[in-house]
Order: structure tokens, then C-alpha cells, then sequence
């Protein structure tokens, strides 16, 4: 199962808040496997595990689970209970629409709204003020969207997500999170999927949820992430084979019913090629393996399939700023 893993640009994001009331960040995140150290690598990544016990460190620090992020704080525990409100709905569409009635009553600058036009289901967010900062509507979908997924025991597909920001710096990591039919300086922030799939029915029940919360936020952080787009189909592909039996590209495009040099062309409209892919999932799997195993560098350089220590040295250091014995002490002490 694909390991997937979080931008640094959404942990200084998450962190910005904190920041800016003057705590004490070392002291933060102290326990969370997120050092002082590996929080000034821009490039570097972690993992669901690590960004979710950051979750957890902030919302505890300003008791807020919403980081700080709207005039009213969402108290600790507002999750929780808003997940047991959640329980009782029919549908995932109602439970939609009590999760956006209870985001009112908890946030004073933000809101949502489900609307349906025919075949088409929007979760239309508001500012009651000035826009709010991408981050804060980016956050709100993936809860919302994560805990939906979740209470109907499916991914939900998404057909399209706009937000009203302008195009971020980093576009390619939100692209990893809602999928490629993703818009920027739209009207209104909203996040569209099949109207069918409100009747979906809730599955779970409170033992599901002591589970879910137990493991929450990192169970739901990036396992709901869009499959839409070329890009996510063949990361999908081929984290479900091991390294060793990954198909050319010329198998790959066979396998996708094209040629080569139409799915090039379409991973480039995507801004991607396919050794980037590979070089992302082989970077996630081995910021697992670093983080979450005591095998050693040379055993996770060869499972990856790099023959020398040198070259999965370079490689390591490339994509995440640090090499790999740097990473792993720098997140030594926890374990996801």
C-alpha cells in the first residue's frame, strides 16, 4: 500500500499561527518527529503520522483545532463530537450537511453550504469578512471531504475543486491533494462530486469510530487523495506492484490503452513526466522506511533499487534537502 507523504510548505503553513503568538516551536513540536532541524529543509517531507501528531501538538498549544486559522478557536475535542453528530445521519449527504452546520456554529469567519444543480453536488465555502487564507479552505475540505469518505467507507471521486485564492507557489502539492481538475481565482471555493453520491449510505458505527479518532488525522490525511488525472492512476499502479516488477513506459502506455508519446504529452499537461513519479513515490516509500523501520540506509538503498550507497545518498539528498542518515536522526524518537 502506497505510503504517501506531506509538503514542509503545509507544515509551515499549519505553523503560521503559532508563529506569529510567539510559541516556542522547538518546544512544540518536541515529540512529534518534526525537529527545529528538519523544519528549515524546505524540500523535505513527512510523514501522515508525523503531520498528524503536529495536528495534534498545535491544537493542544492553542487549543484550536483549526490552528489558529478563524476569529473563533475550534475548541479541543470539536472533532470528536462533531464526528459522533455524524454517526446517526442516513447519508453521507446528510452527514454532510450537519458537518457544515456545526463548522458554523464553531468558526465565526468561515462557512459552507451543500448545494445540488441536477447531477452536480458543490460544498460552497464563504467568508464572512475578507478571503480567507487558502490554507484555511484547503484544511476545511480535506476534513470535510476525509471524514465523508470515511463515513461511507469509500473514496468519494471528486469531478472538480476551485478556490477563490489565487494560484499558489506550490500548486503541485494541492494538485496531489484534490486532483488535476483544480481552479484558482474562482468565485467562490467549492468542492464538486457526483450528486448520487450523497445517498450513499453511513456504514460506520461507534467502535468504527473510537478507531478513526484514535488514529485521526493521519488515517484520512492522504489516503482519500484524488485518484483523478494520469498522474495519480500510475502512482496508484505502481505502488501496488513491488519496486522490482514496475513496468516500462512503453508496458505503461499499453496498459493505459495509448501510445507513449500521447501519455507523455498528457503527464506533461499535468506538469509531470514518469521518472518524476517514480522518483516521488521512491522518495515517500523511503521517508517511510526511515522514519517508521530500523532497517538501515544500505538495506532501504537497495529495496528502493539503488545498487550503491552513493547514489541513493545523492538521490535522498536531492529530493528532501538532508541525507538519509540526517533524516532519520532528525526525526529520531518517534514512531508513527
Amino acid at each position: 500500500m502506497e505510503k504517501g507523504t506531506i509538503s514542509m510548505d503545509f507544515v509551515a503553513e499549519a505553523l503560521l499561527v503559532a508563529r506569529q503568538r510567539g510559541l516556542d516551536i522547538a518546544a512544540l513540536v518536541a515529540g512529534t518527529g518534526l525537529s527545529p532541524e528538519l523544519l528549515a529543509i524546505p524540500q523535505a517531507r513527512v510523514s501522515p503520522e508525523q503531520y498528524g501528531a503536529l495536528w495534534h501538538a498545535l491544537a493542544d498549544a492553542l487549543n484550536d483545532e483549526f490552528f489558529g486559522m478563524d476569529s473563533h478557536p475550534m475548541r479541543r475535542g470539536s472533532f470528536a463530537i462533531l464526528c459522533h453528530a455524524l454517526l446517526d445521519c442516513p447519508t453521507v449527504g446528510r452527514a454532510i450537511e450537519r458537518a457544515l452546520r456545526f463548522f458554523a456554529l464553531v468558526l465565526d469567519d468561515l462557512s459552507g453550504q451543500l448545494r445540488v444543480d441536477g447531477a452536480r453536488a458543490e460544498v460552497v465555502l464563504a467568508d464572512r469578512g475578507p478571503p480567507g487564507r487558502l490554507f484555511a479552505h484547503g484544511t476545511l475540505f480535506v476534513v470535510l471531504y476525509g471524514v465523508a469518505c470515511w463515513l461511507g467507507g469509500r473514496r468519494l471521486p471528486l469531478m472538480e475543486v476551485n478556490f477563490c485564492q489565487p494560484s499558489p507557489p506550490n500548486l503541485a502539492e494541492y494538485r496531489l491533494v484534490f486532483g488535476n481538475t483544480l481552479h484558482f481565482g474562482a468565485a467562490a471555493s467549492a468542492l464538486a462530486l457526483d450528486a448520487r453520491l450523497l445517498g450513499l449510505p453511513v456504514i460506520r458505527d461507534a467502535a468504527a469510530l473510537r478507531l478513526f479518532l484514535r488514529q485521526a488525522p493521519a488515517n484520512f490525511l492522504v489516503k482519500y487523495r484524488s485518484q483523478a488525472g494520469d498522474v495519480a492512476r500510475i502512482r496508484g499502479l505502481l505502488s501496488e506492484r513491488p519496486l522490482a516488477e514496475w513496468p516500462s513506459f512503453e508496458a505503461l502506455a499499453g496498459a493505459l490503452h495509448t501510445t507513449p508519446s500521447t501519455l507523455r504529452r498528457r503527464l506533461e499537461r499535468e506538469g509531470s513526466s514518469f521518472q518524476v513519479i517514480k522518483d516521488d513515490l521512491r522518495r515517500d516509500m523511503a521517508i517511510d522506511l526511515l522514519c517508521n523501520t530500523t532497517r538501515s540506509v544500505d538495506d532501504i538503498g537497495f529495496a528502493l533499487g539503488f545498487s550503491e550507497h552513493s547514489a541513493f545518498y545523492r538521490a535522498f539528498r536531492r529530493w528532501t534537502g538532508a541525507s538519509p542518515g540526517e533524516y532519520r536522526g532528525k526525526t529520531a524518537g518517534f514512531a508513527g
